[in-house]
């Protein structure tokens, strides 16, 4: 895993609701190596630990990467208080992405929350052979449908409350339609619960699945040993690192 540090422009910052940033940052040297489903490892001035970001967009003919975010501490506030033309201090691209599957006819996304922004690479690279779900609880939190439908991708949006979107439910309402009309894979990001509920209506449908975890970590390169998950493979159960060896894995192999 190749992997580099640096002190790189943000080119562009966008609010995308209260407490979800969009920024773009210029960093040519990443954006070569960068794959979906990999983030970044930022460190906020003033603080001893990184913290983890999705990629949301990969940008090599510009040199950029793009990151989505939601504000949950002081930390991911003192990076939303970062402005056009600050530098940020990043460590990427790190862990182990989705799978390209170039040969697929059609392939699932499905992101909640603050899972749907790494679909976005996804969502770019499949164009109009996916569809991407995307589940929030309700009208203000819906973020990223115009981005999603630029790609050529297909965009379904559910909330729980029915305030947006086509759907009032959970977004395996839609998969388990789409899997039934019949999908080469699925990738998913999102909440634990929801990551389960994906990988067992996939299980059900005989259906690919891989799905991107979440987990505290500090060094973000496998050292530190804080962001073990249990994984099962040819039967024996191991802990496997969501920073090195994830964030992405086959979800059969997880246990739940």
């Amino acid at each position: 895993m190749k992997y580099l540090q640096g002190n790189y422009q943000i080119m562009h910052k966008q609010a995308l609701n209260r407490d979800v940033y969009s920024m773009i940052m210029h960093c040519p040297e990443i954006a070569e190596l960068a794959q979906p489903g990999q983030f970044v490892h930022i460190l906020p001035k003033g603080f001893s630990l990184r913290r983890p970001i999705s990629i949301a967009g990969i940008d090599r003919k510009n040199g950029t990467l793009r990151i989505v975010f939601v504000i949950k501490g002081k930390g991911t506030q003192a990076i939303a208080n970062l402005n056009t033309g600050d530098y940020i201090d990043v460590i990427a691209p790190l862990g182990h992405g989705f799978t390209l599957m170039p040969e697929a006819a059609h392939v699932v996304l499905v992101g909640g929350g603050i899972g749907v922004p790494p679909m976005l690479p996804l969502a770019d690279y499949y164009k109009d052979k996916a569809t991407v779900i995307s589940g929030f609880r309700s009208f203000p939190q819906v973020i990223l449908q115009e981005d999603i439908e630029a790609s050529g991708a297909r965009a379904i949006c559910c909330t729980e409350d029915g305030s947006a979107g086509a759907i009032k439910g959970f977004v395996t309402t839609p998969l388990e339609q789409l899997l039934s009309e019949g999908a080469d894979a699925v990738f998913a990001c999102g909440s634990l619960p929801m990551l389960k509920a994906v990988t067992d209506v996939c299980m059900r449908n005989h259906t690919y699945c891989e799905i991107s975890m979440e987990e505290r970590m500090a060094c973000g390169v496998g050292a530190c040993l804080g962001c073990a998950c249990k994984i099962k493979k040819e039967g024996q159960e191991q802990f496997l690192h969501v920073c090195k060896n994830g964030p992405v894995f086959n979800a059969e192999e997880v246990c739940w």
